[in-house]
């Protein structure tokens, strides 16, 4: 069986005895039933990961004890942070949660004018804390020890202004110019991905303004989900750790 990995929301600063978080204790006591005496491996967000032996299981409280810290890092050296408009349904929680498998640093939701999702202040609060989990979760699938974040939503010009020194990429369908045509090295990219129903040309127009290249997948239109991760994955063999 696998050793289950589960994410510890605080720093670990030292091996011994630590109470899992109320979410990770619920996983492993009522989910997973793990009890006494078998091992988990935790992981604080900082890099390292941590072998620890249950010591003890209530119906709401697990506690670990920690034996080893271990500096392990599954990090691609390009740092990718992926603004991505808000898709309808369950599709924005499968983009968060396989682009961070892909190795995404950092997610911003955003709106545009032809986003087709209205949420308000306690709704989006609510989706924040539940794509932020999502994150985790992945982390906890994938074996990073780094959990990227997923930053409060923001409209699209107002993130396309923030400074970056790094390459902005807008996916376009009649783009001249592809991915494996940019020039290399590149080490940081911001990735606009559109919605359901594409950029409006003001929009595009816009992203012009503040320096976003617009670059193709490929011949075919692609839905928003799976354009971007076309494009993450595309990136990871052309500047990453895939392929």
């Amino acid at each position: 069986m696998r050793i289950p990995r589960i994410y510890h929301p605080e720093a670990i600063e030292q091996l011994g005895e630590i109470h899992l978080s109320e979410d990770a204790a619920g996983h492993v006591g009522r989910v997973l039933r793990m009890t006494q005496g078998q091992e988990v491996l935790l992981f604080d967000g900082f890099g390292a990961e941590f072998p620890a032996v249950i010591s003890a299981v209530s119906k709401k409280n697990v506690t670990v004890e920690v034996t080893e810290r271990i500096e392990r890092s599954v990090e691609s050296p390009l740092n990718l942070h992926l603004g991505q408009v808000i898709s309808r349904g369950d599709k924005m929680e499968f983009t968060i949660q396989k682009a961070v498998e892909l190795g995404v640093n950092t997610i911003t939701p955003l709106i545009s004018e032809r986003c087709g999702v209205k949420l308000n202040a306690d709704r989006f609060e609510k989706k924040l804390q539940q794509w932020q989990k999502i994150a985790i979760a992945a982390c906890e699938q994938c074996g990073r020890n780094i959990v990227p974040t997923v930053r409060p939503l923001m409209q699209l010009e107002q993130w396309c202004a923030e400074d970056y020194d790094g390459l902005k990429l807008n996916l376009h369908p009649r783009a001249k110019y592809s991915i494996n045509t940019l020039p290399a090295p590149v080490s940081k990219v911001r990735l606009l991905i559109g919605p359901e129903g594409g950029l409006s040309d003001e929009e595009i127009q816009m992203t012009e303004q503040y320096q976003f290249e617009e670059t193709l997948l490929g011949p075919r239109v692609l839905r928003t989900e799976t354009a971007g991760l076309s494009a993450i994955t595309a990136l990871q063999v052309r500047f990453g750790d895939l392929g």
